[in-house]
């Protein structure tokens, strides 16, 4: 975990409300899995019910704006395909049920109104986020290279609304989860 990460520091402060065992990882340097290098995830997660997470908080603004100034009015999905290999191999290590989850905290701009009772808004020092996640393996058998360059990948817009999931979701004792709609997360992507 950053502490400057306006984004990690709200998803931290939204498992700690909800009586979550929270362990922030530091990035400051990389962590050895088996023989090599590979990129740390930001928390690993044990919910009041033994949902057992690791995870990596990629914080995205919405709706910001794009590069000629206009709202953006997607929900970004992208990170680096190395966050998502990564996450996969830290959760097959702890192994014990743990699951993977790539959590998008988006800081809503203050003009987004979200319906009443859209789970998982979260007022956090000032701003109000919204947090959604996908389990790492749904991702990665949907995710497509975005820029070969920059190591990036997304998932297409429908995929993501399939699959985008509130971060309460996660928490939940696996034998409650219930399918649920992202409420939010979809319905005004274009």
């Amino acid at each position: 975990m950053k502490s400057d990460n306006h984004y990690e520091a709200a998803f931290d402060a939204y498992l700690r409300e909800r009586g979550a065992a929270v362990v922030p990882v530091v990035e400051a340097r990389r962590s050895y899995l088996d023989p090599g290098e590979v990129k740390s995830s930001d928390f690993i997660v044990v919910a009041p019910h033994d949902a057992k997470l690791v995870v990596d908080v990629k914080g995205r603004k919405f709706a910001g704006p794009t590069k000629c100034g206009k709202p953006r009015t997607t929900w970004q999905n992208w990170c680096e395909r190395e966050d998502v290999e990564s996450l996969v191999r830290w959760a097959d290590r702890f192994g014990g049920g743990f699951r993977g989850v790539l959590a998008f905290v988006y800081d809503l701009a203050l003009h987004v109104e979200l319906p009443a009772g859209t789970p998982d808004q979260f007022v956090f020092r000032g701003r109000v986020y919204l947090l959604r996640g996908v389990a790492v393996t749904d991702y990665r058998a949907h995710m497509r290279t975005r820029s070969p360059r920059w190591g990036t990948v997304h998932m297409l817009t429908d995929d993501f609304r399939s699959l985008v999931k509130p971060i309460s979701h996660f928490l939940a004792p696996a034998r409650d989860v219930v399918e649920c709609s992202a409420d939010g997360a979809g319905r005004a992507e274009s």
